[in-house]
């Protein structure tokens, strides 16, 4: 197998001690009309980790994250997360587990008729009624220096590169310190210099604010830069589950054509 993109490999978290799961997917079924996108999905996200999905485009990676927050309501099995049975939730009980995860969209979703600092500001003003003015803005202060943007505080979101939309939608994620973070396609349609620092990125956040994450990705540099584990989907379903130098070192030609 070419080894060109062998990389260090990370330090797993959880190795001492899996305990009870974050997140915990059983038998997972979902479709649209005809057409099943996931049957019998099932996978763990312990605390600490992250957690690379990797499959073809159709194989249902953003589909999993999406039906994890409800954004998707599924057809068959379960979906726990912090012990929840999310297809169990109640509205109010929905939304107060959503508090707890940071979901980055590919699109960074910010919203372009509000600045930076406002984009910001809008889920602290939401979901952190305690804090005062001062602090909102210390809060902002900080994870605009985290993801490494400091003076972009009053920008608008149209005169960012592609690179800093991902930073600043990361950021605003971030800053109300959710415990998990599912991350959809994180480097899709940046150049490689970018998706390696956004790839960084989330190595930072990991470490920083000892989140929990599921990393969707078709990106090879990025899943072996993030990951902890790898887990990859083929027909709606877990085809193989392991860590980087598993799949690094495996002969089957559905896995080695992603190496390669």
């Amino acid at each position: 197998m070419n080894t060109e993109h062998t990389m260090t490999l990370k330090e797993d978290p959880t190795a001492a001690n899996k305990a009870e799961p974050v997140i915990k997917i059983s038998n997972l079924q979902k479709s649209f009309g005809k057409l099943q996108v996931l049957s019998d999905a099932s996978l763990n996200l312990y605390n600490g980790e992250n957690l690379v999905v990797l499959g073809k485009s159709g194989t249902g990676k953003s589909v999993l994250i999406k039906c994890i927050v409800g954004l998707l309501n599924f057809e068959g099995g379960t979906i726990d997360v912090f012990g929840k049975n999310v297809k169990t939730l109640s509205r109010k009980e929905l939304g107060e587990l959503r508090q707890k995860v940071g979901f980055l969209f590919q699109s960074g979703a910010l919203y372009d008729s509000m600045t930076v600092k406002q984009n910001l500001e809008f889920p602290l003003i939401r979901l952190k009624k305690d804090l005062s003015k001062k602090e909102r803005e210390n809060k902002i202060n900080e994870v605009l220096e985290n993801v490494g943007l400091p003076d972009a505080l009053n920008k608008m979101p149209s005169e960012l590169s592609g690179g800093m939309r991902k930073r600043i939608s990361l950021a605003r994620t971030i800053v109300v310190d959710p415990l998990v973070m599912l991350y959809d396609e994180p480097t899709t349609g940046l150049d490689p210099v970018t998706s390696d620092e956004i790839s960084e990125l989330i190595n930072d956040v990991q470490k920083r604010y000892k989140t929990s994450s599921i990393i969707i990705t078709h990106d090879i540099k990025c899943a072996l830069k993030t990951a902890n584990r790898i887990i990859m989907l083929d027909a709606g379903s877990v085809y193989k589950e392991g860590t980087v130098e598993d799949f690094e070192k495996s002969d089957d030609p559905a896995i080695q054509a992603f190496f390669l």
